[in-house]
C-alpha cells in the first residue's frame, strides 16, 4: 500500500513512522511533513488546508487511503472533500469534527445524552462571564469555544485570572474567532488520563490509556502548553477505571454522534479526569493527542496499515499492544508557549542512543536542523516499567548542551511519586 499522511509535527512523525514499519505499507508520503521525517516519508510540499492539490496528489500517486493528522483540516472538512472525489480517507467528516471544534457544541451533547463532565455556562459576553466568575469563584477553567492550538484552556485558580482570561478572549480576540464565545466550568481535581480510540461506522478501537503533562515547568507549574511530554501506561489509572470510561463516556459518545445524525469515525480522543464521582470528561478531540501519539503508537504490535486498511472496508480487526511502557520528554524553544526564539541550532543528536526522536518544529538549515516553531522535537524511551524508561530517556538527554532549548525533567512523575 501507499498511505498519505497529512501534517507536520511529531504527532504526524510518530503516524508515519508507524505506517513505514508496517510489512503492509511501501510508501508513505507526508504533505507537508517537516525535514526531521525525511527518513521514513517522501516529503511533498504541499500544504494542510491545500485540499485541491492534496487530492490531486493522492490520485496522481495511487495513494490507497490518506490519513489525517491536525485538527484544522478536520475542522474545515477535508474527509468530506475526499470522500466526494472517492477517494479513501480515515478521519471525522466537518460536521463530526464539531466534537473539537466546538467546546460549547461537545458540552450541550454531553449534558443531552448525560455523559458525566463539568457543569458549565457558554457566554458571548463578557460581563455575565465576569458576574458567573464571581458568583462561583475559583478555581475556575475558562476554554475558548473554537480551535486554539491547545492553547486556548486557563485553570485559573484566582477569580482575577479567569477574570483575565475572559477578557483576554471575548474583548482582546486573543483567539480571533476561535475565542468569540467561551465556555467557563466547574473545576474538578483527580487524576487526568487520555482514552483514545479508534472508531469507524459505530465500531470502537480502544488504545492503550496514557497521561501528558500540560504544564511548561517541572511540578506541572508554569502556563498551559501544547503538552511537553506523555507517559503509557498510566499504573494508578486501573484496568476498572478505564472499563467504566469506555462503558460510561466513550461508547455513549459514539453513539449521541449517530443520533445527532453526524457519525464520528476517525480518532476520538478522551480526555479524562478521574474524580470522587469517577470518571468525567475534560474534553474531546477529533484526531490524535500530541504528544500522545508519540508514546501510544510505538506500543502498538499489530500492522498499522492493514489495521486503517480493514477498518475502512468495513472489516472487523483486533490491535495488539505490547506491555512496555514508553515516556517521551518534549524539548521545546525557549520562550514557548509565549514568544519563541526561532533558529537555535540543535546539538548532535546522534550521540544519544537507545530513543526514539519524533520531529515537530524543525527546519535543515545547510547541514544543521534548526528549531522553527515552539515544540521542536520529542525523545522517547522503553522501559520495563515508566521508572526504567523514564532513567533510560534522561540519561540520553542528559548527554546533550540544549543551547536555545528547554525541556522538563520530571515526565513521568505522577506514576512512580
Amino acid at each position: 500500500m501507499k498511505v498519505l499522511v497529512i501534517g507536520r509535527g511529531g504527532r504526524e512523525h510518530a503516524i508515519v513512522r508507524q505506517f513505514s514499519s508496517s510489512p503492509s505499507v511501501e510508501q508513505v508520503y507526508a504533505a507537508p511533513g517537516n525535514d526531521g521525517m525525511e527518513a521514513d516519508a517522501e516529503l511533498a510540499a504541499i500544504d494542510e488546508m491545500d485540499f485541491e492539490a492534496l487530492a490531486a496528489f493522492a490520485k496522481n500517486n495511487d495513494i490507497s487511503f490518506t490519513f489525517v493528522g491536525p485538527e484544522q483540516p478536520l475542522a474545515n472538512g477535508i474527509v468530506d472533500f475526499f470522500e466526494k472525489q472517492g477517494l479513501r480517507i480515515f478521519g471525522p467528516s466537518q460536521a463530526a469534527a464539531r466534537i473539537e471544534g466546538s467546546k460549547a457544541f461537545a458540552k450541550e451533547l454531553m449534558k443531552k445524552y448525560e455523559i458525566p463532565t463539568a457543569a458549565y455556562e457558554t457566554f458571548i459576553e463578557t460581563q455575565p462571564a465576569i458576574d458567573f466568575i464571581r458568583r462561583h469563584g475559583a478555581p475556575i477553567v475558562v476554554k475558548a469555544d473554537g480551535l486554539a492550538a491547545g492553547k486556548g484552556v486557563v485553570v485559573a485558580m484566582t477569580e482575577e485570572e479567569a477574570v483575565d482570561a475572559v477578557n483576554e478572549m471575548l474583548e482582546g480576540q486573543k483567539f480571533g474567532d476561535s475565542g468569540s464565545k467561551v465556555v467557563i466550568e466547574e473545576f474538578l481535581a483527580g487524576e487526568e488520563f487520555s482514552y483514545m480510540s479508534f472508531v469507524q461506522n459505530g465500531h470502537i478501537y480502544p488504545m492503550v490509556i496514557s497521561q501528558d503533562h500540560k504544564r511548561a515547568y517541572d511540578g506541572d507549574r508554569g502556563p498551559n502548553t501544547g503538552g511537553m511530554g506523555a507517559y503509557s501506561p498510566v499504573p494508578q489509572i486501573s484496568q476498572q477505571v478505564v472499563d467504566d470510561t469506555f462503558k460510561a463516556i466513550v461508547e455513549p459518545a459514539v453513539k449521541a454522534m449517530e443520533k445527532e445524525g453526524s457519525p464520528f469515525n476517525g480518532i476520538l480522543y478522551t480526555g479524562v479526569i478521574l474524580t470522587e464521582d469517577g470518571p468525567k470528561v475534560i474534553e474531546f478531540n477529533a484526531r490524535f493527542g500530541d504528544p500522545e501519539t508519540q508514546v501510544v503508537l510505538p506500543r502498538m504490535t499489530s500492522d498499522f496499515g492493514e489495521f486503517i486498511d480493514a477498518v475502512l472496508n468495513g472489516q472487523s480487526f483486533e490491535l495488539s499492544w505490547d506491555d512496555q511502557a514508553v515516556v517521551g520528554v518534549v524539548v521545546a524553544a525557549e520562550g514557548y508557549p509565549g514568544t519563541v526564539k526561532k533558529g537555535a541550532t540543535l546539538p548532535d543528536l546522534s550521540r544519544m542512543s537507545g530513543v526514539g526522536i519524533t520531529y515537530a518544529g524543525i527546519k535543515r538549515q545547510g547541514g544543521s536542523l534548526v528549531g522553527d516553531g515552539g515544540r521542536v522535537l520529542l525523545v522517547s524511551a522503553n522501559g520495563q516499567n515508566i521508572q526504567d524508561a523514564q532513567k533510560k530517556v534522561y540519561e540520553q538527554l542528559q548527554r546533550l548542551e540544549w543551547k536555545g532549548f528547554f525541556h522538563r525533567s520530571d515526565i513521568g512523575w505522577r506514576a512512580i511519586k
